[in-house]
């Protein structure tokens, strides 16, 4: 797996080798946080997936926020971003800051007190949010930022790059989820999936946000879980 790995990586510099020509792209976006699974994957299409999506980046001057690390789909990607000369800002609880457990990182590393910070960090830096194939940690922050969009905390696009159908179920439960009345119409379309980079960030560019706008209810809410003043600090 390390080998295909490096093979990847070595892929990529060639990539961006010729890619030197100025960057023309103008998007919406400053920065973007993904969130994706701190393993490779047993496809290879994930870690193409996870590269070219860092390439997207590069390529719309988009910088990078993410959990922090070397390891997995979170390596490919800071490692595309960072070489294509964007900045890169990863966020790690101090319990994790150990190289054995993060390996060597990128780019700038803040660090927090634990994972609810984390994530509240990661969300007020970011303007979009997009998950590549992950497991309970990636679920959990997907999951997490699609309820505040709900909500009405953010207004920020949460796209999921669905890498050969791997999100599928998740998206079936979503629908049933639908149509059995627990989330309604307009919630689903929160969500923004495509299966490939390119395609996904293209939509986010495009989509536009609906929700209630309710955060003003939850503002002493987020308060006592995330340590906010105020909701504009995740809604910005």
């Amino acid at each position: 797996m390390e080998n295909q790995q490096l093979h990847l990586h070595h892929h990529h510099l060639e990539y961006q080798q010729q890619q030197r020509q100025p960057n023309s792209i103008k998007s919406r976006f400053r920065r973007v946080c993904v969130f994706c699974g701190s393993s490779p994957g047993k496809n290879p299409s994930y870690q193409h997936a996870a590269i070219q999506l860092g390439q997207q980046l590069v390529e719309r001057n988009i910088d990078l926020v993410y959990g922090g690390g070397s390891i997995g789909l979170m390596g490919l990607v800071s490692q595309a971003v960072f070489d294509g000369g964007r900045h890169v800002l990863g966020v790690i609880p101090k319990t994790l800051m150990p190289r054995e457990i993060t390996g060597e990182t990128v780019g700038e590393v803040r660090a927090v007190s634990g994972m609810h910070q984390r994530k509240a960090e990661m969300a007020r830096q970011a303007d979009a949010f997009i998950a590549l194939p992950g497991g309970y940690g990636t679920l959990e922050e997907l999951l997490e930022v699609i309820t505040w969009a709900q909500l009405g905390i953010h207004d920020k696009p949460v796209g999921l790059l669905n890498v050969d159908g791997y999100y599928n179920s998740l998206l079936s439960f979503i629908d049933n989820a639908v149509d059995e009345g627990f989330i309604a119409p307009a919630a689903r379309d929160i969500i923004v999936s495509a299966q490939t980079a390119q395609e996904l960030m293209c939509k986010l560019e495009e989509h536009e946000p609906k929700h209630s706008g309710v955060a003003s209810k939850l503002s002493w809410e987020m308060e006592q879980q995330l340590g906010f003043t105020s909701k504009s600090d995740i809604a910005r």
